[in-house]
């Protein structure tokens, strides 16, 4: 998996995500924290808006800057976007309400819209081989891996010397990095073929390629068993740890670093589960075990009044990050297969935006209806769960592994 490393291009851009990731890690302990600090118990509905606001920027953003860049060369608009995100994170510690919170959220999270997708985009031209390429989507679930396990364990030793506003100062040093070292990377050559289109004509393009190819149509049910489970980790984490069982703020980094952990555990094995199982079975597998994990939240939550099931809840996130990992790690090879260089970012950008618009749901679930009940938004996002990933056993046990071989290769693409 490393000796993908030996490329120097993917090396300097592994490094910039890694970096930056670590710096992300801190700003979701510290964002917490603070929504704890202005909103008290009611913090599970501050961060639920502010995640579905990072979701409206996603959703709606990330479409629209993709399309007007597109031409663009790939460094600038990667540096601008990690230009912004170190601006916004210097903003954050100086905020005391929660609008403000929204506000910067909005342009932080726009920028990151731009700046993903873009990076993503790159990395089938920069590793062409298909091996490869599975070696480095692992290798970079790993880094959000590690990140997720890393950056609470070092938040929660700096919050024992400091406050959590001075994690912010992280955070902005994280985006400072990668923003150098895209600078000192040489990207790729443009390959696209054929004249410009138009704006108005590359905006739909994405979504487009997801309408008509099946395994794109697959990916998009399992963006939805994913959303679910995704959202009752980061939402309501600070929500069990500080107000139901009563903990510190090292618990809300240990939570965190459980989710990290599973997922960890999963990606470090995901190309002999892909070379065994194949990308759609391996997906599957991760969609039950989402299902499996929420299952257990349900069951935690009912009898959480009692003061216990902390460390149930622990295994827990251990589940979900498993299955979250199992799912997200091989979907990039659909994208890369169902994409050509020329449309390759804005079909990346569509799986960004159509993945994130499912948050647009199960966070408001999280945050409004746990507020409220938090054992009715953890049954209310199992259904969804249940639902979506039926929807997607089904789908493709009747269009998509009939035709496949067992092979990575030949159950990521056909039928497009």
């Amino acid at each position: 998996m490393l000796r993908v490393l030996r490329n120097t291009t993917y090396a300097k851009l592994f490094s910039a995500q890694v970096i930056a990731l670590l710096g992300t890690g801190l700003l979701t302990v510290a964002l917490g924290l603070l929504a704890f600090d202005i909103a008290g118990d009611a913090a599970g509905s501050v961060l639920g808006t502010a995640l579905t606001i990072k979701m409206v920027a996603y959703v709606g953003v990330a479409p629209l800057i993709a399309a007007v860049v597109d031409r663009l060369p790939k460094k600038a608009v990667l540096i601008t976007a990690d230009l912004i995100r170190l601006g916004i994170a210097l903003l954050l510690p100086f905020v005391t309400e929660a609008w403000q919170i929204y506000v910067l959220v909005f342009v932080l999270q726009s920028a990151s819209a731009t700046f993903t997708p873009a990076f993503q985009s790159l990395i089938p031209s920069v590793l062409p081989e298909p091996d490869d390429y599975t070696r480095a989507l692992s290798l970079s679930r790993l880094a959000y891996d590690l990140e997720a396990l890393l950056s609470p364990t070092i938040a929660a030793l700096l919050l024992t010397v400091i406050s959590y506003n001075n994690l912010f100062v992280g955070t902005a040093i994280g985006f400072t990095c990668s923003a150098l070292l895209v600078l000192l990377s040489r990207l790729p050559a443009r390959t696209d073929d054929g004249p410009a289109l138009p704006f108005w004509q590359r905006l739909p393009l994405g979504a487009k390629v997801f309408a008509r190819t099946p395994t794109l149509r697959f990916l998009m049910l399992t963006n939805v068993v994913v959303g679910a489970g995704t959202a009752i980790v980061l939402v309501n984490s600070v929500v069990y740890a500080r107000g139901v069982f009563g903990l510190g703020e090292e618990a809300l980094a240990l939570a965190l670093a459980c989710y990290g952990i599973g997922s960890l555990v999963v990606a470090v094995n995901i190309p002999w589960l892909v070379g065994r199982l194949g990308v759609i079975r391996t997906m599957i597998t991760g969609a039950v075990v989402i299902v499996a994990g929420l299952v257990l939240t349900v069951m935690v939550t009912a009898f959480a009044a009692t003061g216990t099931g902390w460390f149930v809840l622990l295994g827990t996130w251990v589940l979900l990050g498993m299955g979250t990992s199992l799912v997200n790690t091989p979907s990039s090879r659909l994208l890369a297969d169902a994409s050509a260089p020329a449309n390759r970012n804005l079909v990346y950008t569509a799986q960004f935006a159509l993945s994130h618009a499912c948050f647009l749901i199960t966070y408001p679930i999280a945050g409004w209806l746990g507020t409220v009940n938090l054992t009715g938004a953890a049954i209310a996002l199992l259904v969804i769960a249940v639902t979506a990933g039926a929807a997607a056993v089904v789908f493709a046990r009747a269009r998509l592994l009939r035709a496949s071989t067992g092979t990575p290769a030949d159950s990521a693409h056909h039928d497009h």
